[in-house]
């Protein structure tokens, strides 16, 4: 049994529960979360109610998302569909979008830290031994 066994054990479900909501990467991902779900609901009124109609003026109905297909009792609502395809592919692009900005500003900073590693190569300071053994060699040089 290792160390965390024992410290998990210990705490108990309540304590790593406590323990797991409380990190960071958690809580950021939650952000994240809220913070896509109101996107979403932008993209889905976009798209519901600004895309179709315009998209619905073209093929002569109020919406693309009233367009049904009737298979004897069965309506196939395609519109509402295309709308989800639409949807995703918007969604879809931001995130490429924003990965891609994201992994260009990590480069940048890479890049940047690289430069600044570089600039602030020195050579280390000697060490006090270094230093006295460095004063004996000029000594010694002197005398003889």
């Amino acid at each position: 049994m290792t160390t965390d066994d024992v410290v998990k054990k210990s705490k108990g479900f309540w304590g790593e529960f406590r323990e797991f909501i409380t990190k960071g990467n958690v809580m950021d991902m939650a952000v994240g979360v809220i913070i896509g779900a109101a996107f979403k609901a932008i993209v889905d009124s976009l798209v519901n109610d600004i895309l179709m109609p315009i998209i619905g003026i073209f093929i002569k109905t109020e919406s693309l998302t009233s367009v049904v297909l009737h298979a004897g009792n069965a309506n196939i609502t395609i519109g509402n569909f295309i709308a989800a395809v639409i949807n995703f592919l918007i969604l879809a692009l931001v995130l490429f979008i924003m990965v891609k900005v994201l992994n260009r500003m990590r480069e940048t900073a890479e890049k940047m830290a690289h430069i600044e590693k570089e600039e602030k190569k020195e050579e280390p300071t000697p060490t006090r031994e270094e230093v006295l053994l460095t004063e004996i060699r000029d000594l010694l040089k002197k005398q003889g």
